[in-house]
């Protein structure tokens, strides 16, 4: 009889292993962030298929690699919320007509009282247009600053569901904004700035410039003011970044994500991919507003499967092709996530790698 019972649960525990978790993760996972775009019940039926199942169970195991952060993120807690640390930087600055805030960080071998304005760098964050903290990147922004012996403003920006893509594209250029306008305070150089963006940071950095140089209405900023601005981004490097957001889509379908991802919703609908793609906005600029667009360095991990490295391989074709000056930078065996947390630690992997094609990029921008 105990040999019987043995058999009959070994297929069920096998068959509760291959069957019944799966289709709780990914039943769960559509449940919290979204069901498929389908009409009345047909979205259960595409939301039960086996292949979205698989591949949407794979891709919430994936985020379990997450935890190997687990040390980091108590040292970014500990030292933020540590007030011995505010010699450092500025927190909290309110900024933009949204009153967004921002931090400030100064490089530690240059005192903000010094006489020469220091160059400023912008550092916005990713997060799938849909998550994110500026607080989150106080040890990478220390050692950007230290690095690259710049001030390093990081702001946040109005994430969906709080806003649309067009509101984080005004908040990142109220931040530049800020910097002309309330930099001189902080010894910061108004004419000298430097966009740097990772993941979806990186598409809001190159979006961003490109609507100034393409004096968009929708920014809500005086012409002579966009001018401005762009004359002073002196450069943009981005970091394993979305440049064609209907490429990203095909690749979330692919990963049958596409519905539990914030992107379409951010984007406020596929309609709108062309026009915040800054590929499609690239081909449309006329030959004196290409001239304006400052030069650009892409950095992507070969082991990437968040945004494969074909985003930057492509971007970077386009705007070699339009004569734009551009370098891209390849980096073996680095994954979308070390992009990011190995910049926030000299003692992270792939931290002097990365920090000297950054280097390499600012040294140009500099002239």
């Amino acid at each position: 009889m105990i040999v019987l019972k043995c058999y009959l649960s070994l297929p069920l525990v096998a068959g509760a292993l291959l069957v019944g978790l799966p289709y709780s993760i990914s039943l769960v996972a559509q449940w919290l962030y979204g069901w498929p775009s389908k009409p009345g019940y047909q979205k259960y039926l595409e939301a039960v298929k086996p292949r979205r199942i698989y591949c949407l169970t794979r891709a919430v195991l994936e985020m379990l690699k997450y935890l190997q952060y687990g040390k980091l993120y108590f040292q970014w807690k500990l030292w933020y919320s540590n007030d011995k640390n505010n010699k450092h930087y500025v927190k909290g600055i309110t900024f933009g007509r949204r009153g967004n805030k921002l931090d400030l960080y100064y490089s530690p071998s240059t005192s903000h009282s010094d006489a020469a304005p220091v160059p400023v760098v912008v550092f916005v964050y990713g997060g799938a247009w849909g998550s994110g903290d500026r607080s989150i990147y106080c040890l990478l922004a220390l050692q950007m600053a230290k690095e690259l012996n710049a001030s390093v403003i990081c702001p946040d920006y109005s994430i969906f569901p709080k806003g649309n893509v067009l509101n984080m594209i005004q908040d990142i250029s109220d931040s530049l904004l800020w910097v002309r306008e309330k930099g001189h305070a902080f010894n910061l150089d108004q004419d000298n700035i430097i966009l740097i963006g990772h993941s979806a940071g990186a598409h809001l950095c190159s979006i961003t410039t490109l609507f100034l140089v393409n004096n968009v209405e929708e920014l809500v900023i005086e012409t002579n003011k966009q001018r401005d601005l762009v004359s002073a981004i002196k450069g943009i490097i981005g970091l394993s970044g979305v440049y064609s957001i209907m490429d990203h889509y095909k690749h979330e379908k692919m990963r049958a994500v596409e519905y539990v991802s914030t992107m379409h919703k951010a984007m406020d609908g596929v309609e709108n991919f062309d026009y915040y793609s800054p590929t499609s906005l690239l081909k449309k600029l006329n030959k004196d507003q290409l001239k304006r667009v400052p030069p650009v360095g892409l950095l992507h991990g070969t082991n990437d499967i968040i945004v494969p490295v074909e985003s930057s391989v492509m971007f970077s074709e386009l705007l070699t092709s339009l004569s734009v000056s551009m370098s891209l930078y390849l980096i073996p065996k680095m994954n979308h996530t070390e992009m990011v947390t190995d910049l926030m630690a000299p003692d992270r992997h792939f931290y002097h790698s990365v920090y000297g094609c950054i280097k390499q990029e600012y040294s140009k921008f500099q002239g």
